[in-house]
């Protein structure tokens, strides 16, 4: 069993947890995901299961998409709901909806962001979170991330809480702490804030439309012993593509080089395949192609 499966990833449920289910489901070890989900966010997860887990970090590479809430007037330890609160602010009047649009537009582009200590990033051999839940700081190391989009969908106030919410919507590459870009929001109006949901609406070339819950999954095995997977192709579907002749194939399984002349389109990465078949991601090296990532050798 090769292929991927776009899972919707509900709440309550860690991305192991998924992981760990459809090993049972499917009567299989080899099973992987691409990114980690938070307990508390849902939407689109792909796995990748078999032969198809060599591909992960190709999925991982493409770009993702979000919709969340945000609430100004207060903060946790996690950026989120499931942390304490440590930090509040009243919001005596609402801010105007162009004040944030402004704001949003502001963070767009490559920005710096620096993980928050209750994150998965390892520092000398220990996950932040670890640190965090023992009441120890360390120094984060600043990342470099794109926002493609960062647009408000809708705002409300509550004059009883004094706290504001804000509906936006979110395109960006591997890597953006979505609950940090909102926090950080909240910062650049002047006030805290916390994420309070979040749902991954595109990841690997996959939407929310294209899911299948664990329950789906389940029910498809039980009825027909086997469940629908997209190809290992799909993972590399934008990268260009060569049909390999025998000749090349017959070097390709060795992990040979290809020339330059016999690459086109000349581009960074091409996907190899023979007879219909993916193989292998080769990249270009000075003036000939190399392996990358091998998939299948036979």
């Amino acid at each position: 069993m090769d292929g991927i499966i776009p899972l919707y990833k509900e709440r309550g449920m860690t991305s192991f947890d998924c992981i760990a289910r459809l090993r049972r489901i499917l009567h299989t070890k080899k099973v992987g995901h691409s990114g980690t989900l938070d307990p508390n966010v849902d939407g689109v997860l792909p796995i990748a299961i078999g032969n198809a887990t060599k591909a992960v970090e190709y999925l991982m590479a493409s770009g993702k998409e979000y919709a969340g809430e945000l609430t100004i007037g207060l903060a946790t330890t996690t950026e989120d709901l499931d942390g304490e609160v440590v930090d509040q602010k009243p919001v005596p009047v609402p801010i105007a909806r162009e004040m944030i649009a402004k704001k949003m537009a502001e963070m767009t582009g490559e920005i710096t962001q620096v993980p928050p200590m209750y994150s998965a990033v390892k520092v000398k051999g220990k996950r932040l979170y670890e640190y965090a839940r023992a009441g120890e700081t360390v120094e984060r190391p600043k990342r470099q991330v794109t926002i493609d989009r960062f647009t408000l969908l809708a705002t409300s106030y509550d004059q009883e809480r004094q706290v504001q919410r804000v509906r936006f919507k979110v395109a960006c590459s591997k890597g953006t702490y979505v609950r940090t870009l909102a926090v950080d929001l909240a910062a650049k109006l002047g006030y805290p804030g916390v994420m309070s949901s979040l749902t991954r609406l595109k990841s690997g070339g996959f939407t929310l439309d294209q899911t299948l819950s664990l329950d789906d999954i389940q029910d498809m095995v039980t009825a027909s012993g086997m469940v629908n997977l997209y190809p290992l192709d799909y993972a590399v579907k934008d990268l260009p593509h060569l049909a390999l002749n025998a000749e090349q194939w017959q070097a390709v399984q060795n992990g040979g080089w290809l020339k330059q002349s016999e690459v086109t389109p000349q581009e960074p990465r091409v996907v190899v395949t023979y007879q219909g078949d993916t193989k292998a991601v080769y990249k270009h090296v000075e003036r000939h192609y190399q392996p990358e990532k091998m998939f299948k050798n036979s």
